[in-house]
């Protein structure tokens, strides 16, 4: 924390969920200030680049720790699944507390990683669960406590959501234009390259697993936690 008792974030992914819910959150916050906001896609992040102005803006969130690692106190992660762990890692190892988005990584072998570098670094992390400080999964949890239903043995849980793709596959060879403001080499990331396609993008890339990691991905997390 500076000096000055403020703590300075860095937030990478700005769209979806972090304009929704994670920038208001922290605009909340006397002692937070956001000195970094990080998109790929400039169009997505607009709105967030607005409310905070005074942010530095990059499309590269290695370009963050190389040009403002000692101004930050702590990083928010919220981009597709498939670039969490690359961006906690280069956070953690650099000795930032992380906040990131379900799910923690791409892969188990990713969450372990993550999981020992915030071990050896010793810093403050949180997984963005929402859901678990929810009221409902709290009187939940107050059932089970008291007794209120007897002594739980089997739980069976189930999911409608359904992040298939399938009947997309066929359009994979097409080629369409990058949209202007969408840096796509950055976006892709750690994956393999291939060709812009407007189906993988704006939370489109749930289903496509070399990006997401489909309903199993979004949504145990959500319905096994109280069980936990």
């Amino acid at each position: 924390m500076s000096s000055k008792g403020t703590l300075n974030f860095a937030v990478i992914g700005c769209g979806g969920v972090t304009l929704q819910n994670h920038l208001p959150g922290l605009a909340l916050c006397p002692e937070v200030k956001v000195v970094a906001l990080c998109d790929a896609d400039e169009k997505r992040a607009e709105n967030s680049f607005k409310k905070f102005s005074e942010a530095r803006r990059f499309s590269d969130f290695r370009k963050i720790f190389d040009e403002m690692e000692n101004q930050i106190d702590a990083v928010l992660v919220a981009t597709p699944d498939h670039t969490h762990a690359a961006a906690v890692l280069a956070a953690i190892r650099r000795g930032k507390h992380v906040y990131c988005e379900k799910p923690l990584a791409h892969s188990i072998y990713e969450v372990r990683e993550v999981m020992k570098a915030a071990k050896e670094k010793d810093v403050v992390t949180q997984l963005g669960n929402q859901g678990h400080s929810s009221e409902s999964i709290r009187t939940f949890c107050e059932w089970i406590w008291d007794g209120a239903i007897g002594k739980v043995h089997t739980i069976h849980a189930g999911c409608n959501a359904d992040h298939s793709k399938i009947g997309a596959l066929g359009e994979r060879g097409q080629k369409h234009e990058v949209p202007k403001g969408l840096d796509w080499d950055q976006w892709l990331g750690p994956a393999q390259f291939r060709p812009f396609h407007p189906m993988y993008v704006n939370g489109n890339w749930r289903g496509w697993m070399p990006f997401g990691t489909g309903t199993i991905g979004d949504w145990t997390c959500h319905v096994i936690d109280p069980v936990f």
